[in-house]
């Protein structure tokens, strides 16, 4: 039970870190985080840990 949980929170995270990422670059806009460097930055280290976190859920304790 445990496992699905995780690999669907960090896809959950990944698509956050990925929009984050695309607003911050300008490409998605209705946001106040719309052309924001910082999260142009924030972004991909938040979509990074989702990548992280679902490589820990697949491949977990065996």
């Amino acid at each position: 039970m445990r496992r699905p949980l995780l690999v669907v929170l960090a896809v959950v995270v990944f698509l956050t870190g990925l929009l984050w990422t695309l607003q911050g670059l300008g490409y998605v806009g209705g946001s106040p985080m719309t052309g924001r460097s910082v999260w142009a930055v924030v972004g991909p280290l938040v979509a990074g840990f989702g990548v992280a976190l679902g490589i820990v859920a697949v491949r977990g304790s065996r």
